[in-house]
């Protein structure tokens, strides 16, 4: 239970507009307690640009009791600075959830679908649940949940910036497990990303099992 916060009774998310323009990594959360909403959770995702493994959704609970130094929007953060900041949300947060969308299904459905999906599959994660979302993005996904999407969502607030982290690095330790299966594409360096060095390698060795043939660097070329 969270401590010394009133618990008012909870309105319609529609009515606080307030919630609109944060200026410092708590605000939205705090917008929400004031509303009643007391385990607001924040979700992000990892690996919707890359040719190659699955797409990694998280959902992070934090406990506003503990401070999370470092944390941030983990596109801004070295890898070392990640992985720190990972053991902190594992030990600090009161929930964190994950979900996982393979390239296999991203190939039979889409990558929009298939990131909603692993955020689904992240909510339902949670342990105690959420009774808010914050969504990083424009695109909210069915849930019964209430909730806000929040384009930028991982530079402006602390729960989907430590959901980015989750993620993030989540996603990369799958890709790094993968480079050993596939050590010629060098999964570990880009993580599937589109870079030289990975196209270079599609070019030389074909698609391999991991692989997402719908994507057009991948797959059969529109010219072919």
């Amino acid at each position: 239970m969270r401590l010394g916060l009133p618990a008012p009774r909870k309105r319609s998310p529609a009515l606080f507009a307030d919630l609109a323009m944060p200026q410092r990594p708590w605000d939205l959360e705090r917008g929400l307690w004031q509303h009643g909403f007391n385990r607001v959770a924040g979700i992000d995702e990892a690996g919707r640009g890359p040719l190659a493994g699955p797409v990694v959704a998280a959902a992070v609970i934090l406990d506003e009791r503990h401070d999370y130094p470092g944390v941030n929007d983990s596109k801004k953060m070295t890898p070392a600075g990640r992985e720190a900041a990972f053991r902190l949300i594992l030990r600090r947060a009161r929930a964190v959830g994950l979900g996982l969308i393979d390239h296999q299904e991203i190939d039979r459905t889409d990558i929009l679908r298939a990131t909603l999906k692993a955020m689904r599959q992240a909510v339902s994660d949670l342990e105690p649940a959420a009774d808010y979302l914050l969504v990083d993005g424009s695109t909210p996904f069915p849930s019964q949940v209430p909730q806000k999407t929040v384009p930028k969502g991982d530079q402006i607030s602390l729960s989907i910036g430590a959901a980015s982290i989750l993620a993030k690095v989540t996603r990369d330790r799958i890709m790094i497990a993968y480079d050993r299966l596939f050590p010629q594409y060098g999964f570990a360096v880009h993580k599937g990303y589109a870079t030289k060095i990975h196209l270079d390698a599609l070019a030389r060795y074909g698609p391999c099992p991991i692989h997402r043939l719908t994507y057009k660097r991948v797959g059969p070329r529109d010219d072919a």
